[in-house]
């Protein structure tokens, strides 16, 4: 199977770089797969799963936060402001972000504190999907 070279960047570290035989990057409009040879593109990144596939090995998962992909010449640029792979994640810490943002939401304090809740909120809940965690 053809392969692309992939960068998955956070602000503070590399998750993966490397070859790649699959990637899905969460967008605003759903998910969009890319494989090797796909059209020139840039689209934004919301909060959600990424998924890629290093060549031989299992799907890889992470939750991330907004940012963007660029993919051009075969190579695929994923920049974004967080990263976690599902073993990284403190599934305890989640859940009580999850909880504080809710409580946040519940309060009804201005648009901003409410609009930070309730990204907060759709983080620490991605987080606790990527980990594997129940009773979201």
């Amino acid at each position: 199977m053809d392969t692309f070279q992939v960068h998955i960047l956070a602000a503070d570290r590399t998750l993966y770089e490397g070859p790649c035989v699959s990637l899905t990057i969460p967008a605003s409009d759903g998910e969009r797969g890319i494989l090797a040879h796909h059209a020139s593109m840039m689209a934004a990144i919301v909060p959600g799963t990424l998924r890629y596939q290093p060549p031989g090995e299992e799907v890889q998962l992470a939750a991330v936060s907004p940012g963007m992909v660029k993919v051009e010449d075969n190579e695929v640029l994923v920049l974004v402001d967080s990263a976690e792979r599902p073993e990284e994640i403190d599934e305890a810490r989640a859940r009580r972000e999850a909880d504080q943002a809710r409580e946040a939401i519940l309060q009804k304090k201005s648009r901003q504190e409410y609009q930070l809740a309730q990204a907060s909120l759709a983080r620490a809940l991605n987080r606790l999907r990527v980990k594997g965690g129940s009773g979201l």
